[in-house]
């Protein structure tokens, strides 16, 4: 019977370990994800100039342009253009006459498509980039959003 109990015992102590280690990972995760953005205040500024990014979940470039913000870009002006099902296009970005994906529309309706280096976001805008900000230059690589309805998808 003594030994029944040690290895409760036993049990609940790893059990208490596990828990309080879970416990630690999660709240340093909370605590760091709430951390301000290297270009928290360049995405704020893009969204507050009326700049607008247009992209679809399942598109690889936009993807790596969200990843150029780093955390940042939870503030970014995002308008989500698939459908759920990633076979078509939802009616605002039809409506705003989107055709490739990732597109930026600027307040005077010009448009960049396709991945756009931070700095040529910041010349667009007028929103200034961070001196210690990385650089953002990739391919302007642009997928037509008609690629939507196929059934392949990059």
């Amino acid at each position: 019977m003594l030994k029944i109990n040690e290895q409760r015992g036993a049990t609940g102590v790893i059990i208490a370990i596990v828990i309080i280690a879970v416990a630690i990972v999660i709240f340093f995760s909370a605590r760091s994800a709430a951390q301000p953005g290297e270009l928290d205040g360049f995405a704020q500024c893009l969204k507050d100039k009326g700049v607008t990014f247009y992209g679809a979940f399942w598109c690889q470039h936009c993807q790596n342009q969200k990843k150029m913000f780093g955390r940042s870009q939870r503030l970014l002006p995002y308008v989500e253009c698939s459908t759920a099902n990633g076979q078509g296009m939802l009616p605002v970005c039809r409506e705003a006459g989107i055709t490739g994906y990732p597109t930026w529309v600027f307040p005077d309706e010009t448009r960049e498509s396709g991945e756009v280096p931070l700095e040529t976001l910041a010349e667009r805008s007028g929103c200034p980039l961070p001196a210690d900000s990385t650089s953002g230059t990739a391919n302007p690589v642009n997928y037509s959003a008609s690629s939507t309805a196929s059934s392949t998808r990059p």
